[in-house]
């Protein structure tokens, strides 16, 4: 949860997607970072009594945007056109961007490049008064999870990017445990709500099925 970063002045990718003071999803994220402070992340996922999935799925979506937001910004400099010449997770999987909108066939573009892309567009679906409602009684739209889940599907990208090109950088700066467990969130996360493929989550298996043991 953002509270993880709390004490650092770290600088972010984008600009940090604020959730207003005083509102309903505040409280939900206030709630939320209530929960994950007692370690226990498989519980701090889970949907609390009485309240609307698609606003604790938003409310969490726009986290999780932040949290990445900073990781990535700690390692911007190492994450260049000449070291990333391809969007990457390993040598088995390489991402095109599209997006149906500006660019409706994949192209192949550098990591830095397709995580600005990336980026940006989950900011215009977070800033979508439409899609992400910050008002009370607005309700989400019918097609609200598919764009969750799309969202959350193209994140987990920066993360298995990051594991798998960066991690030695992540290691020299020292930011490894805020890495893990933010990533422990995140899957945890998708995990209890079914939010993206398995075969989406390939790239980081072996990762994913140690967090998840070490649970059990």
């Amino acid at each position: 949860m953002s509270f993880l970063f709390g004490s650092r002045s770290s600088k972010t990718f984008k600009p940090k997607k604020n959730i207003p003071e005083g509102s309903h999803q505040y409280e939900l994220l206030k709630h939320a970072e209530a929960t994950l402070g007692s370690g226990n992340l498989r519980q701090a996922v889970m949907l609390p009594d009485g309240e609307d999935l698609n606003e604790w799925i938003a409310v969490n979506t726009v986290d999780f945007f932040n949290q990445i937001n900073m990781l990535y910004g700690t390692i911007t400099e190492f994450c260049t056109e000449s070291s990333c010449p391809v969007m990457s997770a390993g040598p088995r999987y390489e991402y095109h961007w599209a997006d149906g909108t500006n660019i409706k066939k994949p192209i192949k573009c550098s990591a830095p490049k397709y995580i600005d892309y990336l980026m940006t567009w989950v900011q215009d679906q977070l800033d979508d008064e439409t899609l992400f409602p910050s008002k009370i009684g607005v309700p989400f739209p019918k097609n609200f999870m598919s764009v969750a889940k799309t969202i959350l599907k193209r994140l987990f990208r920066v993360y298995a990017h990051i594991y798998h090109q960066h991690f030695d950088s992540v290691m020299r700066l020292q930011e490894e445990a805020h890495l893990n467990t933010s990533f422990k969130h995140f899957i945890f996360f998708v995990q209890e709500f079914s939010l993206i493929d398995r075969r989406e989550l390939a790239p980081l298996h072996e990762l994913i099925e140690k967090l998840g043991s070490k649970d059990r």
